[in-house]
């Protein structure tokens, strides 16, 4: 068996997969190759795929998986798998992170104190106890997210148009509400945290915002088409929308005239949610799991 690993992995993983068979980062031998391990920068497009014409296992390490054309790997027999667990808590805590930059004036104060000034008085911080998050979607990081929240005082409320009945919330008091205005108009933060899909594509846009508080301060760790940049844009520099924190983009890196990039009181990250040490070696460990498994089933 051949593994190709075509992305970024913890410098671990080829010494562990060794077992399995030969590893490889050498993308010239795709067509050879069994297993592709890929990230968010290879795309999985239908022409990707022709090329890999012994390919039987395609794992994605990470969440998301829009950057593979799952329909057509699934009419070429091949299995599409991700690492939904792995990188839950390094995403959770990079939306928590920003959730409390915001209010606490951080960034501000770091570049008042670099330029030499002393704004004490100017610089009010405002606290997360007591206000109320909304989460869009009840996925693994989304619960921890939740979790964090319900620990610093918030109430928690989630968008979740489906049946929820079976969702596992550990414990987590969460008012779960199927409609998005409703939902929005909640939260004094909303924190998305959603696939991208025909639904959930610029799902955040000008009707939707106008529907949330005044000030509200969005964090988008989910994907970034998932919002309409222009409407985010236009709310920022009303007022309507206090804050808005983003790791995730339409693409990586993002168009030089992408609206949110001079938009005021944005909040920016280069898509590192998922960059953490631990969470690379915990893709490794799922990785591992996902490759036995297939090998226990016949499918390598």
């Amino acid at each position: 068996m051949l593994i190709l690993i075509s992305d970024a992995f913890d410098p671990s993983l080829p010494d562990r997969l060794s077992r399995f068979g030969e590893v490889t980062d050498d993308t010239g031998r795709l067509p050879e190759a069994d297993v592709v391990l890929v990230r968010s920068k290879t795309k999985c497009t239908r022409d990707y795929i022709e090329k890999a014409s012994n390919l039987k296992l395609i794992i994605r390490g990470g969440v998301g998986t829009d950057n593979i054309d799952k329909e057509f790997a699934a009419s070429k027999g091949i299995s599409v798998r991700n690492t939904p667990k792995a990188s839950s808590v390094a995403v959770a805590e990079l939306a928590f992170a920003m959730m409390l930059a915001v209010p606490n004036r951080l960034v501000e104060a770091h570049e008042s104190m670099s330029s030499g000034a002393w704004e004490k008085k100017k610089l009010k911080r405002t606290e997360l106890y007591g206000k109320k998050l909304t989460l869009f979607g009840l996925g693994n990081i989304a619960m921890e997210v939740g979790k964090r929240a319900a620990a610093f005082g918030m109430e928690v409320f989630a968008y979740y148009p489906f049946d929820s009945s079976k969702k596992v919330l550990s414990g987590l008091d969460v008012k779960i509400l199927s409609d998005v205005k409703e939902a929005v108009s909640k939260g004094d933060y909303i924190s998305l945290h959603l696939p991208l899909t025909d639904d959930t594509r610029g799902l955040i846009n000008s009707d939707v915002i106008e529907a949330m508080k005044d000030g509200a301060i969005l964090v988008n760790t989910g994907r970034g088409l998932c919002v309409d940049a222009a409407a985010v844009a236009a709310a920022l520099e009303s007022g309507k929308l206090g804050a808005y924190c983003t790791d995730v983009w339409p693409s990586d890196p993002p168009a030089e005239d992408y609206p949110l990039l001079k938009a005021p009181r944005v909040l920016m990250a280069p898509h590192i949610g998922a960059s953490t040490s631990e969470n690379l070696l915990r893709i490794g460990d799922e990785v591992e799991s996902i490759i036995q498994e297939n090998l226990e089933k016949g499918v390598l």
